[in-house]
């Protein structure tokens, strides 16, 4: 937990990406922590199973990432509104909480280049056929499943920022534009292209991308 010098009364919940796999943790997102804070936020930087460990599929992940933020929210040391920032992986997962009424207690959620649609991921080869890992089989096999986790075609519920870069390789910004698109004119979606970032820009705190999730964060 990252304790502001001069709080502000939000707390920010991060997710970490990785593309839902083991060997990747929470730790390369603590500069964006450290900086936040410093500008005021408290901030949780939380962790979760993934793909390889025990409850690291689906729909296991999901339940753990919305229970780290559930206490979060019932941690009565922290400002009550409450923010959750997802990149790539953590992206899908924070849009997902903000989807079909999961998370009435975020005020907002900043999904940084965020792999969604699923389906989409999982139709590109994005990462080796993460999509695939995470979900334990193809979509064929489990429609359902897949569709449940998929914030593509669900209704999305918390006001949501979707922050891409034009020269994000990873997690193509076209591909998350679709996302943004689809969603209906009642859904709160907001999506916003900071020119020149990669995928990695998004969460250095010394990029221009970061004033963008600033502004874009409740304070």
């Amino acid at each position: 937990m990252w304790v502001p010098p001069a709080p502000i009364g939000t707390t920010v919940v991060l997710v970490h990406g990785g593309f839902w796999r083991a060997r990747y943790d929470r730790h390369h997102l603590e500069p964006l922590a450290s900086a936040l804070a410093l500008d005021g936020f408290h901030v949780a930087n939380i962790e979760f199973p993934r793909v390889g460990m025990p409850s690291g599929g689906w729909p296991g992940m999901g339940q753990a990432v919305a229970a780290r933020v559930d206490a979060v929210r019932d941690d009565q040391g922290l400002p009550d509104r409450l923010a959750v920032v997802g990149h790539s992986a953590g992206g899908h997962l924070a849009l997902w909480l903000a989807s079909s009424g999961r998370a009435p207690e975020v005020s907002q959620v900043v999904a940084l280049a965020p792999a969604v649609p699923l389906a989409e991921v999982h139709a590109r080869g994005l990462s080796r056929g993460a999509a695939q890992e995470l979900m334990g089989c193809p979509p064929e096999q489990a429609p359902d499943l897949w569709a449940e986790a998929d914030p593509d075609t669900q209704r999305l519920t918390t006001p949501a920022t979707v922050i891409v870069g034009p020269a994000d390789v990873d997690v193509p910004p076209a591909m998350t534009a679709a996302y943004a698109a689809n969603r209906r004119s009642d859904e709160p979606c907001t999506m916003v292209e900071v020119p020149g970032a990669d995928h990695f820009d998004l969460i250095d705190p010394g990029h221009a991308a970061y004033e963008v999730l600033r502004r874009h964060l409740p304070q």
